[in-house]
């Protein structure tokens, strides 16, 4: 738990939108709000998977942006580290204790790579991701002049059409630079399909992650007959972590979103044609929004609109109540339908935001709720933390 002198000074409602120790009905809207025990059943549970089917697990702290969150997933989850997608990120989670941290994106800028060099001084394991021979001399150079060591993986494009190399020629010839370079030591192959994560039938993502397999076998068969080994053959997210665990060739998964559960993941299908957010995942994030105007008698508005929230994935859903809903946002203010005229002013709703990285990017805490007090106050540790 917070001690209190970690806020000395805070104010409730202009620096912090709560204190330990506080009934949640006094929480400062709109925040974010966490349901500490949801929040650990979650992370639980994917440890246990993970544990059950030899795999690692390594968080994404991009999804939360939280030491404390990432922390908890170590204790709880057996997790063995954090994804990033920036330097600066990265940075926040070695700072913050976490030894074994991966920048799952390209590093280019020379300003940045060599941040990056300066991050194992912090005590932690650092690995980023290449797709070009030319990052090779420049992540070379920057480990050199730091005395540093800064592991590799070679990004297989398997499917999202972003980053990554196409072809195992090109895969083993990146290992092999990378392996030759001073300062530098080929880790293995990152080879995440993020472009199916979000499609609801599990068939049609099967389908995709099927084509990923072959592709990242035929890579680690490639490298394995030169000669060289793979630690790390990571990808795997909330909507498919149960196919590469089960394809014989992964051995690190890289999910986020299952700690927290949003909207617009909790829409795909599992095997038997369910929600994963009705039994697989629980929702343990939500917007907490207050009603400040019922002037229309059909319609309450709250004070959560844009900028409380990230709409990309659509308008967040009311949680645990099918007699209003949260139909419209502006910057300042949501409009919720209130047929019935339930509301009142001051009423407090729980918002499952629609994409929850980009929600939880906009705010500075956390509040950690358990049996209606508030247990937990958490900064969003690297929050802004984009470059």
């Amino acid at each position: 738990m917070n001690s209190h002198s970690n806020f000395a000074g805070l104010e409730v409602g202009y620096d912090i939108p709560a204190l330990p120790g506080m009934n949640e009905a006094d929480i400062q809207t709109p925040c974010l709000v966490l349901d500490l025990d949801a929040l650990e059943r979650n992370i639980k549970k994917m440890g246990d998977y993970a544990r059950a089917h030899g795999m690692r697990h390594r968080v994404h702290g991009k999804m939360h942006k939280s030491v404390d969150v990432a922390r908890l997933q170590e204790e709880l989850g057996g997790s063995v580290g954090v994804c990033c997608q920036k330097v600066s990120e990265a940075e926040v989670f070695a700072r913050g204790g976490i030894r074994d941290v991966l920048v799952s994106n390209q590093v280019r800028d020379l300003a940045k790579i060599d941040r990056l060099a300066r991050l194992p001084k912090l005590g932690a394991r650092t690995i980023c991701c290449v797709d070009m021979l030319d990052n090779v001399a420049d992540l070379s150079a920057a480990a050199v002049r730091h005395g540093t060591m800064i592991e590799c993986l070679v990004e297989i494009d398997c499917g999202a059409g972003r980053c990554g190399v196409k072809t195992t020629p090109e895969v083993v010839a990146l290992a092999k630079a990378i392996g030759a370079a001073p300062g530098l030591k080929f880790a293995g192959i990152q080879a995440y399909q993020g472009a199916m994560q979000h499609m609801d039938s599990y068939a049609d993502r099967k389908a995709k992650i099927d084509l990923a397999v072959a592709q990242v076998k035929d890579a680690v068969e490639a490298l394995k007959a030169e000669g060289i080994a793979c630690d790390i053959v990571g990808g795997g997210g909330t909507g498919s972590y149960y196919f590469e665990s089960n394809s014989g060739v992964y051995n690190e998964l890289q999910c986020g979103s299952y700690a927290f559960m949003d909207a617009d993941y909790g829409r795909i299908l599992d095997e038997n044609g369910k929600r994963i957010d009705q039994g697989e995942w629980e929702n343990a994030l939500f917007i907490l929004t207050s009603v400040m105007s019922h002037a229309k008698a059909d319609k309450a508005i709250v004070d959560a609109g844009l900028k409380a929230q990230s709409v990309d994935s659509g308008l967040p859903v009311i949680f645990g109540r099918t007699d209003v809903k949260y139909v419209k946002c502006s910057d300042e203010h949501g409009v919720v339908d209130d047929p019935l005229g339930v509301l009142k002013v001051n009423d407090k709703l729980k918002l499952v935001p629609g994409h929850c990285d980009p929600t939880c990017n906009v705010h500075d805490w956390y509040v950690g709720v358990r049996g209606g007090k508030v247990e937990v106050v958490w900064p969003v540790s690297a929050r802004g933390k984009a470059y």
